[in-house]
């Protein structure tokens, strides 16, 4: 039995994280801003009023965790908003590199010491920041600021091999939540989450590093 800590666990991918994780036998601490029904039901740990991007909100957090010890980190809070060429917004750009590739990082660097050597954490990327990848263009800020998150992981992921801990990047493919829209095209979380913790699960330091699709694929930078 291992302890996960989710951020962004009140719904989409995050809540689904939290319910294979404690069906498994897990122990599990969701984080959240504001806490939905669906996760207090699960009966895992919630630490509700945590903004990933409020430097007092993760101080309080980590006063809370004290003496916690937490064997993965899975960084899952994540914003994404429209920005195309003709309809382009500076602040929202800015806004998507705060949440999705700056706090991460931070949050790392916060929880650092209740992270130990055989300890992972994860960053949930997307293959939109994948730049071979890209062949529609468009999404400028969700875009740069998933390929701002791979390069902080690729960083971040040389440098905790002294302490033992790895680091995967992963995507979990199209995926129908409110974040997408509920897209018909997109598999259900239940499935993202399947191959997301096959990948989790694998990960060591002979792989720490690398950018995963959920369905084992690596994905180029």
């Amino acid at each position: 039995m291992a302890t996960y800590l989710v951020t962004g666990a009140n719904r989409g991918i995050g809540l689904e994280y939290c319910k294979q994780l404690k069906n498994r036998g897990d122990d599990v601490i969701g984080t959240c801003r504001s806490c939905e029904k669906e996760l207090f039901d699960l009966g895992v740990r919630v630490e509700s009023d945590v903004d990933i991007t409020s430097g007092e909100s993760v101080l309080r957090l980590i006063k809370t965790l004290k003496g916690v010890k937490i064997d993965v980190l899975i960084q899952n809070a994540g914003i994404l908003e429209a920005n195309s060429f003709s309809n382009f917004d500076p602040e929202s750009i800015t806004r998507q590199f705060e949440v999705n590739a700056l706090s991460p990082l931070c949050f790392t660097r916060a929880i650092i010491n209740n992270l130990s050597c055989g300890s992972k954490v994860i960053l949930m990327s997307s293959r939109m920041g994948s730049i071979s990848d890209n062949s529609s263009g468009g999404s400028y800020g969700y875009r740069m600021s998933k390929v701002a998150l791979c390069m902080a992981g690729k960083s971040l992921a040389i440098d905790l091999i002294p302490q033992g801990i790895a680091v995967a990047l992963l995507h979990p493919g199209l995926v129908s939540t409110r974040m997408t829209g509920f897209t018909q095209q997109g598999i259900t979380p239940k499935q993202s989450v399947e191959g997301l913790l096959e990948r989790i699960d694998s990960l060591s330091l002979e792989n720490t590093g690398l950018f995963w699709h959920a369905n084992g694929e690596i994905l180029p930078w």
